[in-house]
């Protein structure tokens, strides 16, 4: 089996390739900045630096992996992230969250179906977020993208259905990484449902096997955010504004 991860660098996409690598599958992983990747010595492990906003680095590190074999799963967990519900970011962070969030899951779904074309097999996942299930007016940028990235693998899905080719939406909760702790300086105490990196791993890698459309987890938080979503748009922006000042300490 051949899997390669976009954003496999660090947090939840390098714990799926040693997840990967301990079932003994080929595994590539990419990602822009190739000194955070932990050391690995395992001769199944390829390891490539490209960006997803870069449509040609992504083919070109994928081709280099496959050499002309078969593509089983492609997994998508780059993101950028800037919260921006109560106070202000900058352009340039608002910049790498379009781009990264929709271009760069455009970009990876297109790598892969054009890889899997003529397969008539592959699973294909995308890492979205459960904020991403909530449409409200004033909800974050983020939370538009990744609500963006649902709405894109779904058309996908449709697409490649006819095709023996499956798509997974992964919008899970708080997963503990080294990035939430360095967004939150090392403190989670206000992430609640919070996830450990072993489980999310094993529910993820679990939704992929199984083919599942879309995986929601925690199940506290999916039912939590699903429960705030039919509350009326200007309540929900009200209690959404106040979580996050609350969140930053203010």
């Amino acid at each position: 089996m051949n899997v390669f991860i976009a954003g496999g660098t660090s947090g939840i996409g390098y714990s799926l390739a040693q997840y990967y690598l301990s079932k003994g599958y080929c595994v590539g992983i990419c990602g822009r900045d190739l000194t955070k990747t932990p050391e690995n010595s395992s001769k199944n492990l390829k390891i490539f630096q490209a960006d997803v906003c870069d449509i040609n680095s992504i083919f070109s590190a994928v081709n280099d992996f496959l050499q002309n074999k078969d593509l089983d799963i492609f997994i998508n967990c780059a993101g950028s992230y800037a919260e921006d519900v109560a106070g202000n970011i900058s352009y340039e962070e608002a910049e790498e969250m379009l781009q990264t969030n929709i271009l760069g899951t455009v970009n990876c779904f297109e790598v892969a179906r054009k890889a899997m074309k003529g397969q008539n097999k592959g699973n294909i996942a995308v890492i979205a977020s459960v904020s991403g299930i909530m449409d409200y007016e004033n909800s974050s940028l983020y939370t538009k993208t990744k609500r963006s990235v649902i709405q894109i693998a779904d058309a996908y899905r449709r697409a490649l259905k006819p095709f023996g080719i499956s798509v997974t939406t992964i919008a899970p909760g708080y997963v503990d990484t080294l990035k939430l702790r360095q967004l939150n300086d090392n403190d989670l105490s206000k992430k609640p449902f919070l996830t450990d990196l072993e489980t999310a791993t094993v529910t993820i890698s679990d939704a992929i096997e199984k083919r599942k459309k879309l995986i929601i987890f925690p199940a506290k938080m999916k039912w939590m955010m699903k429960s705030l979503s039919i509350l009326p748009s200007s309540l929900l922006n009200i209690i959404m504004f106040r979580k996050a000042k609350w969140m930053k300490n203010d």
